[in-house]
């Protein structure tokens, strides 16, 4: 097979197959209830779709149920109906746009969203016990939280092996006993330690292919857009957790990334300024926010959107599945630490792919209605800062709500910032030439 016919075949295969397979999925959801099959609403930072698999739950995901309304444009019609139900403007626009679905009967652009049979969730963000306790008051269906030890301090996480952890690990597997006896009870089924076996095999396919594909965007150009093909990998990434699909295209996604870097094929045309962003995407304006940074050939090789909106899949963990209950407590205690770290000590990952990801500058987007991922930027950002010789973009918009969203104001920072990248580049190579001379 020549180059072309490969490039064909291979090239933007994870983009296309994403879109489908997702469509797929909320089709899925759609048809849930006629068919009889229950459905749990979870949240992307611990799922816990290892053990709701295991008794043929259907996994929903309010935030990406949210985030679609956004990229859609519609999200405003949800908010709407959220606030004139009396709940205020000031808070998260993922609960509110979940809310105005919830209050339609479920009515989403990708499909029709079924009632919960139970909901999970951890304390990793600070609004998901809050937002369980609405879908408890609308449809009176348990709710059970699980509580995951976080890092007490930067840098001081504990490991296998440390007394700290393994208390903590103890802790965590404590509830994962209690939920599979909830899940048991809902669904009316009998936990079966070889299914979730299968299924954790599935996960560890999946992680360990999505450590690679975050790696392999160390080639220059860029393999792939963090903001933009990521968004598509994060959902393929929380939906299929733990299945068969979910497995097999991140295997494939592996593929194409891989023929992407061994044939210099990037993601923007022109590459010249590799990026990290840090926070949560604009959604109301998702394409145009991305092209004010692709157009000055400004390229995200990474986000920390997909670190913890991945629940620390980030981090390649593999279940031990001769121990498969003791290793599922251990892997829930490390990835879901991670992905608060994610949000709250990001700095010190930032630092170390400063130079192996041959970063030019790092985006932070602070949002008006996620404070949880915004509170701490620009202190993290001093530290970047202070640590590497990077240019930096500090810009305030909303994942949801477009009455926020300045695009003009927008364009005019993002602008600025490509000037100053590109005179930083100029001095860099003037002082370089400099160096040569002597």
């Amino acid at each position: 097979m020549s180059d072309h016919k490969s490039a064909d075949g291979i090239v933007g295969r994870g983009a296309k197959e994403g879109a489908d397979m997702f469509r797929d999925w909320f089709q899925h959801l759609t048809l849930a209830p006629q068919r009889g099959e229950k459905s749990a609403y979870v949240f992307v930072m611990g799922s816990m779709a290892e053990i709701l698999r295991v008794f043929d739950f259907h996994t929903v995901f309010p935030e990406i149920n949210s985030l679609q309304t956004a990229v859609r444009r519609v999200a405003h019609e949800y908010l709407n109906v959220a606030e004139d139900y009396g709940y205020s403007p000031d808070i998260c626009g993922y609960v509110k746009a979940d809310v105005g679905m919830q209050l339609q009967g479920g009515r989403h652009p990708m499909g029709t969203i079924p009632k919960p049979n139970l909901a999970v969730y951890t304390n990793a963000c600070n609004t998901y016990i809050k937002w369980a306790e609405i879908w408890e008051r609308f449809y009176h269906v348990p709710i059970f939280t699980l509580d995951v030890p976080g890092t007490r301090a930067a840098g001081g996480q504990t490991w296998p092996g440390q007394r700290d952890f393994e208390n903590d690990k103890q802790y965590v597997a404590a509830q994962i006993t209690e939920l599979i006896e909830v899940c048991e009870l809902v669904s009316g089924k009998k936990f079966d330690i070889d299914k979730l076996r299968e299924i954790m095999g599935y996960a560890n396919q999946m992680t360990r292919a999505w450590k690679r594909v975050l790696e392999l965007n160390q080639s220059t150009p860029a393999v792939f857009n963090a903001l933009t093909d990521g968004t598509i990998y994060l959902g393929m990434a929380n939906g299929f957790r733990g299945t068969k699909e979910g497995a097999d295209y991140f295997n494939r996604l592996v593929e194409e990334m891989e023929y992407k870097s061994a044939h210099g094929l990037g993601t923007v045309s022109d590459e010249k300024y590799r990026l990290i962003f840090v926070g949560v995407p604009c959604y109301p304006i998702f394409r145009r926010f991305n092209e004010m940074f692709t157009e000055h050939g400004g390229a995200f090789i990474s986000s920390t959107y997909l670190w913890f909106a991945s629940g620390g899949t980030n981090l390649g963990f593999e279940y031990d599945l001769s121990r498969p209950l003791d290793s599922l407590a251990e892997g829930v205690l490390i990835s879901v630490r991670e992905a608060m770290d994610a949000m709250f000590f990001q700095e010190r990952r930032i630092i170390d792919m400063v130079e192996p990801y041959r970063v030019d500058g790092v985006v932070y987007h602070p949002i008006k209605s996620c404070r949880t991922t915004s509170t701490g930027q620009a202190d993290n950002r001093r530290a970047v800062l202070a640590a590497c010789d990077v240019g930096s973009l500090f810009i305030e918009s909303d994942m949801m709500d477009k009455r926020v969203v300045s695009e003009a104001q927008l364009k005019n920072r993002i602008d600025a910032f490509f000037e100053g990248l590109a005179t930083r580049k100029t001095m860099k190579a003037v002082a370089g030439q400099g160096l040569d001379s002597r």
